[in-house]
């Protein structure tokens, strides 16, 4: 099992149960899945660009990326409808809470003058997305072989109905908000 995993059966869920007032143990939030996504529009002059995201993506989640396509064609853009234009990955369970603990433990700590994440982009539903400027900060990435540098949206799903009880959720997970 995960260790973030265990650490959320054994003290996360209590203390939720305790904090937000909550009867039953399946009304505690907790995380239903990770979707990391990499919105690359250079993919459209440079195919290479697109599959070192996807060779970068694999090594940093552990699961394979799938290519995100064009749905619309937009003429100024000089873009087609089905034309490859980025690559996500969608993590649930096990490497959901895996991934989770490197981003919060090893993976944001190594972000240059970092003094937390916001505590803003929630969604209104409980699920938060952090942005991240650049590949480098995962230890998994070498950084002799980077071609090009990255961004990437990470997206945290849970089942919280609402804000506060996502935001009590990764706080007590250990997500680093800024004050």
């Amino acid at each position: 099992m995960a260790r973030l995993k265990e650490y959320y059966k054994s003290e996360i869920a209590p203390r939720l149960m305790k904090e937000l007032q909550l009867k039953n143990v399946m009304e505690v939030p907790r995380v239903e899945k990770v979707v990391i996504n990499m919105g690359l529009g250079e993919a459209i002059q440079n195919i290479k660009i697109l599959e070192s995201a996807v060779e970068e993506l694999g090594r940093i989640t552990g699961q394979r990326a799938v290519v995100t396509k064009a749905r619309k064609s937009i003429a100024t853009f000089k873009l087609r409808e089905g034309m490859p234009i980025g690559c996500m990955v969608t993590l649930r369970r096990e490497r959901a809470y895996e991934f989770l603990d490197r981003l919060i433990n090893v993976s944001l700590p190594r972000v240059r003058d970092f003094k937390g994440v916001s505590a803003k982009a929630f969604d209104g539903r409980g699920n938060y997305t952090l942005g991240i400027k650049e590949q480098l900060i995962f230890p998994e990435i070498d950084i002799e072989k980077i071609e090009k540098v990255k961004g990437m949206n990470v997206t945290i799903v849970t089942t919280a109905g609402s804000d506060e009880g996502g935001r009590a959720l990764l706080a007590a997970m250990g997500m680093p908000f800024r004050k």
